[in-house]
C-alpha cells in the first residue's frame, strides 16, 4: 500500500498557518458589553464615594455616563483591532496599536481637547502595542507545557528513598 507522504522529502517546508478572519461586530459587541460591566462597577464606586441626595439610583443618573463611556471605548478598541487585523490579514501588535489609539482618541474627545486626544492615542496605542508584542500575557509564555515545566522547576524535588534506588538483593545460598 502506498504511503500518502511517499513523494515528499523529509526536508519539506512546514506549512504556515493561515490567517483566520475575526468576526468584527460580534467581538466588538462582546468587548463593549464587558467594558460596560466594568463601567457599571466604576460608576457604582463613584456614586458610593460622592456626596449627593439621589440614593442608589445615582449610579445610573449621576455617574451613568461612565457606563456608556467604558462601553464605547471597549467597542471602539475591539472594532478597530478586528478591522485592522482583517484588512492586513495579520495578527500582530500593530492591530492592538491601532485599537488602543482609537480608544485613546475617544477618551481625549470626551475631555473636549484635541491635544489630549492625540496624547491619549499615543499612550494607549503604545501600551496596548507593547502588551501585544510581549505575547499578550502578563506572566510571559502562555503555553500549558511551559507553565507545567516552570511549576516543576519551582518546587523542590524530594530525594529518592533508599529503597527505590537500591537494586533488589539477590538471595544468597
Amino acid at each position: 500500500m502506498a504511503d500518502a507522504n511517499e513523494g515528499e522529502s523529509s526536508t519539506a517546508k512546514p506549512t504556515l498557518s493561515t490567517y483566520q478572519p475575526r468576526p468584527t461586530i460580534y467581538s466588538a459587541s462582546i468587548v463593549g458589553a464587558q467594558a460596560a460591566a466594568v463601567g457599571a462597577f466604576v460608576s457604582t464606586v463613584q456614586n458610593a464615594l460622592g456626596k449627593h441626595t439621589r440614593g442608589a439610583a445615582g449610579f445610573f443618573t449621576r455617574t451613568g455616563g461612565t457606563i456608556g463611556f467604558f462601553a464605547a471605548m471597549g467597542f471602539t478598541f475591539a472594532f478597530t483591532d478586528s478591522v485592522v487585523a482583517n484588512t492586513r490579514e495579520k495578527d500582530d501588535a500593530l492591530n492592538g496599536v491601532a485599537g488602543g489609539c482609537a480608544a485613546g482618541f475617544l477618551a481625549g474627545i470626551r475631555a473636549r481637547s484635541l491635544p489630549m486626544a492625540v496624547a491619549s492615542c499615543a499612550v494607549l496605542g503604545a501600551a496596548v502595542g507593547t502588551f501585544d508584542y510581549g505575547g499578550k500575557t502578563i506572566s510571559g509564555s502562555a503555553t500549558p507545557e511551559s507553565k507545567e515545566e516552570r511549576r516543576r522547576r519551582f518546587f523542590k524535588h524530594p530525594p529518592p528513598s533508599p529503597l527505590q534506588t537500591s537494586a533488589p538483593a539477590e538471595p544468597s545460598e
